[in-house]
């Protein structure tokens, strides 16, 4: 596991936590949660749980609420079990995909372009956003847990902006998909969207920002970082990259298709060998499981003044790709074989 850290409320400055440390609240969050069904107790492996307290700076009794106010939400939501059919047409414009190349970490890029939004639908843009952030965790690497946004805002404009989905999308990326978020890449942001950003700075941590990056394809410095994260051969033109061929609907939909079928082994314990054993509560029932967020939880760790934290902490991007800053304020936010390419399916595993 990754070094952890926890503020220490007597002198307001951060301690590393050590493994033992981070495996011990990790094992009280299972602890307290207490038995799930197979699809539950599958989400709740140790890097599950371990995402949501880096989330809650390592306060168990933050993290719990956090990941059984999930855990409800999947039982409802049932994300895994969104279909291509299903949502299809709010993907026709590319507005969000799953590109085809990974970059030089392996990491699954999700590619957003803000102008192409094409439905007036918040459910439906809610429920297509849901469907890429699984389809991206599907096809992470065992050795990677987050992923990375291409953001294009190529055409934006202030009427792309959506205050209502900017609020709903935050509540779905910040409370259920947290620390998934690797760097965000802003690709030729208009101007007028630099104030916003210098605003929202001062009210993230050094470890949020830090991970979005402002890259402008006419400068050599800022193009340097796109250069040092991807191969170029494989990175779309839009990107500066060599590969012309751009977003095609028809092969996106034969993609999404065959991911669609490796799903339900995805959510199945033969895929999953770090989630704890569980009694079979197939039949179990929402009420009756030991899901009341308000619940007791371990306290012996309070966390000083900290933020709500997501995908990275505190900042998420809409389906319409608004930046979002703690949860509400907002600032107006392809196929062959190679190791850069996500054709080549990878084992299925435990990213839960």
């Amino acid at each position: 596991m990754s070094e952890g850290v926890k503020r220490s409320s007597s002198n307001g400055f951060e301690k590393p936590l050590t493994t033992e440390h981070q495996q011990e609240k990790v094992n009280e969050v299972r602890r307290l949660v207490g038995p799930l069904p197979e699809k539950l107790s599958i989400y709740c492996s140790d890097a599950s749980i371990e995402r949501h307290l880096r989330a809650r700076n390592w306060n168990v009794k933050k993290a719990l609420k956090m990941l059984k106010e999930t855990l409800k939400w999947r039982v409802a939501y049932k994300p895994e079990e969104i279909r291509w059919e299903e949502i299809a047409h709010e993907a026709h414009t590319g507005k969000i995909y799953r590109s085809s190349y990974v970059d030089k970490h392996g990491r699954t890029v999700l590619v957003m372009r803000p102008s192409c939004q094409n439905s007036k639908s918040i459910k439906g843009q809610i429920k297509y956003l849901v469907y890429c952030m699984e389809n991206a965790i599907l096809n992470l690497p065992p050795d990677q847990e987050q992923m990375v946004w291409l953001i294009d805002f190529s055409g934006f404009n202030l009427s792309h902006i959506s205050l209502k989905v900017t609020r709903e999308t935050a509540h779905v990326l910040q409370d259920h998909y947290p620390e998934r978020l690797g760097l965000a890449i802003l690709y030729n942001p208009p101007k007028f969207f630099e104030p916003f950003w210098m605003v929202a700075k001062a009210f993230l941590e050094p470890k949020t920002y830090n991970k979005v990056k402002f890259v402008y394809s006419d400068e050599i410095n800022s193009m340097k970082i796109v250069e040092d994260l991807f191969d170029m051969d494989y990175l779309e033109a839009a990107f500066g990259g060599k590969d012309s061929v751009g977003f095609d609907i028809n092969k996106y939909a034969e993609r999404m298709k065959e991911d669609d079928r490796r799903m339900p082994s995805f959510w199945t314990r033969a895929s999953s060998p770090s989630a704890a054993p569980q009694p079979d509560l197939a039949s179990a029932t929402l009420d009756s499981l030991n899901l009341d967020s308000n619940s007791d939880a371990s306290d012996d760790d309070k966390t000083e003044g900290s933020m709500p934290h997501g995908i990275d902490s505190d900042t998420v991007f809409t389906d319409e790709n608004t930046l979002v800053i703690d949860g509400g304020k907002k600032e107006s936010e392809s196929e062959s074989e190679d190791p850069h390419r996500t054709d080549v399916k990878p084992d299925d595993k435990a990213h839960a």
